[in-house]
């Protein structure tokens, strides 16, 4: 593939376009002082010299690999099998693109196939896809999803124990769009939605009713009564969920939900900071023709031998833009396979083996901190792996305490409610042990 830059007139073309004469005109409204700085870069290095001064950086990061952490809030740490790396880095998987080309890309298809299937098993859905960016954005294209099958039906009901990030991206995404977002009050006191709160804001309008389970809060809702609720005036129901989850749970699909999607990166990825992850979407059979992102099937050639390709995929997607049904078309195909082999290696045993460590872990550390002077767990029902926590002073003052102490604290809610901000949300995965644990209630104890 050859490299065009933009011609003179191209350049031109589009300075036209937003009303300036020259790049430099353009970036005027920009302070003078910073507008072109000039780098000051310290003399060249040898290879084994830039590999000491970024290994001595990155020593300054508190991670997940060298501390004890307690931090979920929709990232977590779980263990990921030496098999998911070892299939990860091949070349033929590490360096492949998206699979137009069915006759040289049946590896890259039978993964994105045998993801799509596990998916779908997973939720208990009829058909799920691939390359969705991450849970925020498989939500939002979940909810609009609903939106988009032609019943004139435009409101989305969304439940207040929804994640606060998925939510700013529910409403970026339907900016500008015939869709009215409704979001209903958070519960502070119990942290967790019941389908009663439902009364009074469903009507012949309402497309869908978005909700999640587990919460941001960690609390499990009662799916099976939000399902009832939507039902009952023709709307669907789009339900969030987290995947290690369900190797305990039932999945959203035996439960009522429409359309089931996840962050798939608990399965087999790292946190690496935050990204890159991978979204999960699943729905039932009757919504597949709306479904964003890919497809792959399953056919047989003119031989009779089977074989795997791109289906119902809508040109729609990448040449009618704002008339398609979405505009996510990238691959997020390496981050699928993570998540395909993590299944895969676990199976349905394995992945129940996980979910109840975390579970039991989880339910430990919240006797432990509830007998603590000062602490008290908050939210009503039950919980996974994650619950939020009332300390008896500013949890960021307690978290930079820890840090010190080499852990890695819990989510101050004060971030994205004010009325919480003496609340800590904090998280265990199997990979907490019962020694980390109970160092982490001696240094909650010690810092009150």
């Amino acid at each position: 593939m050859s490299f065009v830059p933009h011609t003179p007139a191209d350049r031109q073309a589009m300075l036209d376009a937003v009303g300036v004469r020259s790049i430099e005109e353009l970036f005027e409204p920009i302070d003078p002082a910073v507008r072109f700085p000039k780098l000051n870069l310290p003399p060249r290095l040898s290879e084994p010299e830039v590999s000491r001064e970024v290994a001595r950086l990155a020593a300054k990061n508190l991670n997940a690999s060298t501390a004890t952490t307690f931090l979920g809030a929709g990232n977590y740490n779980h263990y990921v099998p030496a098999t998911v790396h070892q299939i990860l880095f091949r070349g033929e998987f590490y360096t492949a693109y998206t699979p137009y080309q069915p006759e040289v890309a049946q590896g890259t298809l039978q993964v994105i196939y045998e993801f799509q299937t596990m998916v779908a098993a997973l939720t208990g859905m009829e058909v799920a896809n691939a390359s969705m960016y991450d849970g925020a954005t498989a939500l939002a294209e979940g909810a609009l999803l609903a939106v988009s099958i032609p019943r004139k039906r435009t409101k989305i009901v969304v439940m207040g124990t929804l994640h606060p990030h998925y939510l700013s991206v529910l409403r970026t995404y339907t900016h500008g769009l015939a869709a009215e977002v409704v979001e209903l009050p958070l519960p502070t006191d119990t942290l967790r939605a019941t389908p009663d709160m439902l009364d009074g804001h469903l009507d012949e309008t309402t497309a869908c009713v978005v909700m999640q389970s587990p919460n941001f809060f960690g609390r499990i809702e009662d799916i099976a009564g939000f399902a009832e609720k939507a039902h009952a005036v023709g709307a669907r129901l789009v339900v969030s969920t987290y995947p290690i989850a369900l190797g305990l749970l039932k999945s959203p699909g035996e439960l009522g939900a429409d359309i089931v999607t996840a962050e798939g990166q608990s399965l087999g990825n790292a946190q690496s900071f935050g990204g890159p992850v991978v979204g999960l979407l699943a729905c039932k059979q009757e919504l597949v023709r709306q479904m964003p992102g890919r497809l792959v099937g399953v056919t047989v050639d003119s031989e009779g031998k089977r074989g795997f390709v791109l289906a119902l995929q809508t040109r729609e997607q990448h040449i009618r833009r704002e008339k398609a049904t979405s505009n996510i078309c990238t691959n997020q195909g390496l981050n699928a396979l993570a998540a395909t082999v993590y299944m895969a290696s676990l199976g349905p045993s394995g992945l129940r083996q996980v979910a109840l460590l975390c579970y039991h872990k989880a339910h430990y550390l919240a006797e432990r901190i509830a007998a603590l002077d000062g602490w008290s767990v908050v939210g009503e029902g039950p919980f996974f792996n994650e619950f939020a926590v009332r300390a008896p002073r500013d949890p960021k003052e307690i978290n930079r305490a820890l840090a010190q102490e080499g852990i890695i604290g819990g989510y101050p809610l004060g971030e994205v409610d004010e009325r919480l901000s003496d609340m800590m949300l904090v998280a265990t995965t199997e990979l907490n042990t019962r020694e980390s644990i109970d160092g982490f209630v001696a240094a909650l104890e010690r810092l009150s």
